[in-house]
């Protein structure tokens, strides 16, 4: 006791020494607690309930009190808003603290430190205890939906990659950017064992985080309930490569093709990763010989048809003769939708999470890249909430998406992003763009490309005609005087060239 009390003196005369640190946890807990409650007074129930209620006092060395929470986000919070309100209160009980270090609790350190400074309970004090939690009313466990295992395709003896168990119809959110590719999702999936009319191929390219692997594994989902005995294989482009590869190295690629025979539905994830010159003839092969057979096959890419280079002409052209459609990025009504769904699986695993509505539509209005970004958001928003046990507001959302959320500020423009874009939205191939093709659907998109350029970057005219295939700074100076003279007699050209330039900065 004296010894404590000893280095309790000491401590508060740091200044004039030598600090001692103060190892004495419940001594540091207890003034903390002091700490605590200046704190809950100052700022109010609320703000104090949502991010100090979980503050744990750690030590104090004489200049530095080290407190713990048990969630980052909250220390982040607490450093960034509460640092000089936390230190002055502090002082109060630690005189000579200088500073305040606020540190991540990992969990179970702290409850691992509780009973290591706990004191042997004797067995007269544990009967007691023991006949109090048995009158305890029992603790209310939460219902949640099981966590179903991935599960894999196969077919004549090839083993398809992993089928996620959300990637359903049934969760596939549904909207104007989307629609026209659910709809022939949906209609594949129906009519892949039946003499109906489908559509095949179905080929299905967007940007990333839109769907398209959703919507195929939603179709061989829906095929296999429909169907079990159906023989449908679900492959990425890189297993179709991987399986391939051990093919030939077992000098079995005739093996490796009539095992595709008496598959009733291939579906090919990521084309554009489908990389040698040995796989794609033998990918060419066999989607052929399906597409022969009456056999259903369902492509999806980042990219379209005729945008894949890597492809011959023969394949390109077999792709393009079912259904070619894009997910084109969420509008604001569907990325509401896709909120709402995934708060509402949420809601199912836990009744008492909630979002206000202002939290909601300032996720779908800052957050607009695809619907990963905002199945993400809910995600985190969950965790916090369920840490902190307190309503989310508009400054914690602000502050957990703020990685999410993309720069505001204008994005450096490359040359290469536009041909892109301009190689994208005309449906023209890279190539040709720098070709000396001078047939109009060529020429006019380069010419938009050459007007971008000198808009949107800081290239010379001599610089961009060499990156638009080497040609003339004389020819990029008529493209962009052609251009400008269109605008204003075409209104609809201002139009697509906002539209680009949206595109060109996401």
């Amino acid at each position: 006791m004296q010894a404590a009390k000893t280095a309790e003196a000491q401590g508060v005369s740091g200044a004039q020494g030598t600090a001692v640190v103060e190892t004495a946890t419940g001594s540091v807990e207890g003034r903390g607690q002091k700490v605590r409650a200046m704190l809950r007074a100052q700022l109010g129930e609320e703000i104090y309930s949502s991010w100090f209620k979980s503050l744990e006092f750690e030590d104090f060395d004489g200049r530095v009190v080290k407190v713990s929470v048990p969630v980052k986000f909250v220390r982040n919070w607490i450093q960034e808003h509460y640092a000089e309100r936390l230190l002055h209160c502090s002082r109060v009980e630690f005189a000579t603290a200088e500073r305040v270090e606020v540190v991540w609790r990992q969990p179970g350190v702290a409850v691992q430190r509780q009973a290591e400074a706990r004191p042997e309970t004797t067995i007269a004090e544990k009967a007691p205890a023991a006949a109090s939690q048995a009158e305890a009313p029992p603790r209310v466990s939460v219902l949640r939906p099981p966590v179903l295992p991935a599960q894999r395709t196969s077919a004549g003896g090839l083993e398809g990659s992993p089928l996620d168990p959300r990637y359903t119809f049934d969760s596939f959110v549904v909207g104007a950017s989307n629609r026209m590719a659910h709809a022939g999702a949906t209609q594949v999936a129906e009519t892949v064992l039946t003499d109906a009319p489908g559509y095949n191929p179905l080929y299905i390219h967007s940007a990333v985080g839109l769907g398209k692997s959703h919507l195929l594994q939603a179709i061989a989902w829906e095929v296999k309930r429909r169907a079990p005995s159906a023989q449908v294989l679900y492959l990425t482009a890189e297993r179709f490569r991987y399986q391939f590869v051990e093919a030939l190295r077992s000098s079995d690629p005739l093996a490796f093709k009539e095992r595709f025979r008496n598959i009733h539905m291939l579906l090919i994830d990521d084309l554009e990763f489908l990389q040698g010159e040995r796989t794609e003839q033998e990918f060419d092969h066999i989607i052929n010989a399906l597409l022969d057979g009456g056999k259903q096959v369902v492509v999806a890419s980042a990219r379209a048809p005729n945008q894949i280079e890597r492809l011959n002409e023969r394949m390109r052209s077999r792709l393009q003769r079912g259904l070619v459609t894009e997910l084109i990025p969420l509008d604001h009504e569907l990325r509401l939708k896709v909120l709402e769904k995934r708060l509402g699986e949420k809601r199912a695993a836990d009744p008492s999470f909630t979002l206000s509505r202002d939290v909601v539509d300032l996720l779908a209005m800052r957050l607009t890249e695809n619907g990963r970004e905002l199945e993400g958001a809910i995600t985190r928003l969950y965790a916090t909430w369920q840490y902190m046990r307190t309503p989310i507001t508009l400054d914690i959302a602000e502050t957990v998406i703020r990685d999410l959320v993309q720069n505001l500020e204008p994005r450096r423009i490359k040359i290469e992003d536009i041909l892109r874009i301009i190689s994208r939205h005309y449906g023209v191939s890279k190539g040709d763009l720098l070709s000396q093709r001078r047939h109009r659907s060529v020429v006019w998109p380069r010419q938009i490309g050459m007007y971008l350029a000198k808009h949107l970057t800081a290239r010379s005219l001599p610089e961009i005609g060499r990156r638009f295939g080497g040609r003339d700074h004389t020819t990029v100076l008529h493209a962009i005087r052609k251009i400008e003279g269109e605008i204003t007699k075409n209104p609809h050209l201002g139009d697509e060239l906002e539209e680009l330039k949206r595109l060109l900065n996401h």
